[in-house]
């Protein structure tokens, strides 16, 4: 390219979509674009959409619109879950050139250097989604990084075809990333400064079960903790079943692993987990949150609840409400129940009103605050010196995280981006924690 072309990539919703943005990113710029900041005219945009919910289509749609018009010349390429299940949708956008699936992003990167040097957009948008089932796992990594931590996605797909969601269908079967090459990128990440790796997937804990049998998920987190200079390792979301008795012995004792895990939970009540067909019940979740807790006593559990479930009565609500108590999360991400077409809970009986979706996302919420509040109560009177990993700096404050995921901040005279210090809790605000250096 004789002249440097600009890029600006919106990634909308999970942390595996923005792991995938960066891999594309980095392609971007080792083949001579400049990646800048989609809210600025560039010269292409690529959007890397998400499927989760009927909000999360609307939102696809509009940004890929908003993109448009801050360039109606530009070219404009989709990827990700929605473009995956809806190609037909996204194409009816006028102005998109290019859309491809959730098996083949890597593709948007060939696909815009060739629109560049042919010189002009489509006239119909080329549609490249490839059926799922036949796919492996899409070869990507990243060298790079600009925050303290950095993603690595080590799965990809989903089974467990839960009555509401849609996952299945937009991400495929469960493929596992091969082990060697999970290890290699972390420990060049590691390497090259990073302080933070967090092992995400659309099914983090399934990591394994198309590899062979010695390369499961807790073998993994074994080898990753012996990677030379590794600091802290975090996890993305797991489902309950994962915390399985073998699983806790093997990574209790890890050094790296932060004692702070995301439970993929969605409701308190047996009789509603039956009905979005999880595969555990509310006695085996709390049983698994209890054995990692014995096992690592300093441990915090942060969690997804959805509310207002096709038939979730107020009974089966105020169980939800009581399993929160019971398990002390740090945080409940409260979600109201999206009817997703193409999805079992979609045509169940008893829809639930949205006013009542509403009143439960703020009762629920309410008590995920109130229980946060007293856990940070709890750990500022224990008085103990604790490490954390500054990430920002703002308003004479640095910021960043104990292993543990509680929010802190202390007032500095200069950035301490990617450096640990031991600090004393001091206060908080209901959320974040302010503290004094303890050296």
């Amino acid at each position: 390219m004789d002249k440097k072309i600009s890029c600006g990539i919106v990634t909308l919703g999970c942390k595996v979509n923005q792991y995938e943005s960066e891999a594309i990113a980095e392609k971007l710029e080792d083949m001579g674009f400049d990646i800048c900041d989609s809210g600025k005219i560039c010269d292409a945009y690529i959007i890397n959409t998400c499927t989760v919910t009927a909000e999360s289509d609307r939102k696809a749609r509009q940004t890929i619109r908003r993109m448009m018009k801050q360039n109606n010349n530009a070219y404009i390429l989709v990827t990700g879950c929605y473009s995956q299940v809806s190609p037909e949708d996204v194409a009816a956008i006028d102005g998109v050139d290019y859309i491809c699936g959730t098996s083949n992003k890597m593709t948007v990167c060939d696909k815009l250097c060739e629109l560049v040097k042919g010189g002009k957009k489509n006239e119909a948008a080329e549609i490249c989604v490839p059926d799922l089932d036949k796919e492996g796992f899409e070869p990507m990594s990243i060298k790079r990084f600009e925050r303290t931590r950095a993603y690595v996605k080590i799965e990809d797909g989903c089974e467990s075809k839960c009555a509401y969601c849609t996952i299945p269908a937009s991400r495929g079967p469960i493929r596992s990333k091969p082990f060697d090459e999970v290890i290699n990128e972390v420990a060049e990440l590691t390497a090259g400064g990073c302080r933070e790796i967090v092992l995400t997937g659309i099914e983090t804990g399934s990591y394994g079960r198309d590899l062979p049998e010695k390369e499961d998920f807790g073998s993994l987190l074994y080898a990753v903790d012996k990677i030379d200079g590794i600091k802290r390792v975090r996890l993305g979301s797991l489902d309950p079943t994962v915390i399985k008795p073998e699983f806790v012995e093997k990574i209790k004792d890890l050094k790296s692993l932060a004692p702070h895990f995301h439970l993929s939970l969605q409701s308190g009540s047996s009789k509603t987990l039956a009905a979005m067909r999880r595969k555990y019940n509310a006695d085996q979740a709390l049983a698994s949150i209890e054995r990692l807790r014995a096992a690592m006593p300093d441990v915090k559990f942060t969690t997804d609840i959805i509310v207002g479930f096709p038939g979730e009565t107020e009974e089966d609500f105020e169980q939800s409400c009581e399993f929160a108590r019971r398990a002390r999360f740090l945080m409940i991400h409260v979600f109201p129940y999206s009817k997703r077409k193409g999805t079992v809970a979609a045509t169940m009986k008893d829809q639930i009103p949205e006013q009542i979706k509403k009143e439960r996302v703020h009762k629920l919420s309410a008590i995920s605050r109130e229980i946060r509040s007293e856990i940070l109560d709890e750990k500022i009177a224990e008085g103990k010196s604790v490490s954390v990993l500054f990430e920002s700096w703002s308003d004479g404050y640095a910021k960043g995280h104990t292993a543990d995921f509680i929010e802190v901040k202390v007032r500095s005279d200069k950035a301490l981006h990617s450096v640990f210090r031991n600090v004393i809790l001091l206060s908080h605000d209901g959320d974040i924690c302010e503290a004094k250096f303890a050296d």
